[in-house]
């Protein structure tokens, strides 16, 4: 394994802990907070309402979808972002979505090199369906912690 690959492989794993921290995992699927049926750790797409999962089935997944929420992030900008910035933000995408990111101000401070400005612009989101939740302002303290963390 080379150098890069060894370092992208410690960025996906920081990542997938976050998620994971943050997620919760069940094996059931259930509501969430906004209505959607959600299984695993937060997995949406195609979940119905008394679908099961493996826990095999859920590391999979998770790992799946924040590969994915880290290649929108890398996707995003011209340079290669420091790794706790890399690791905050796949958090980030892995909840809210791309689309989401890709229209945030959190965003436009990124590509203006506003790094900082970026990691601080996480605590504005805290809310799901209109309600501010306790758990999201959890959540994006400690992803602004760790997005801040190599920029010191």
């Amino acid at each position: 394994m080379d150098l890069k690959t060894k370092l992208g492989s410690g960025v996906v794993a920081a990542a997938i802990a976050l998620v994971a921290a943050w997620e919760g995992r069940s094996l059931v699927a259930y509501v969430d907070p906004v209505g959607i049926p959600t299984i695993c750790e937060g997995y949406t797409q195609g979940v119905k309402l008394g679908d099961v999962a493996t826990s095999e089935r859920c590391d999979a997944l998770t790992e799946q979808e924040v590969r994915k929420a880290l290649a929108v992030v890398d996707r995003s900008m011209p340079q290669v972002l420091p790794d706790g910035v890399r690791v905050a933000l796949a958090s980030f995408v892995y909840n809210v979505g791309p689309g989401a990111y890709g229209s945030s101000t959190l965003l436009r401070k990124l590509r203006a090199g506003d790094l900082a400005g970026a990691c601080n612009q996480l605590p504005r989101w805290v809310y799901a369906g209109g309600k501010k939740l306790r758990g999201l302002e959890r959540r994006r303290e400690a992803e602004r912690q760790i997005c801040l963390s190599d920029l010191q």
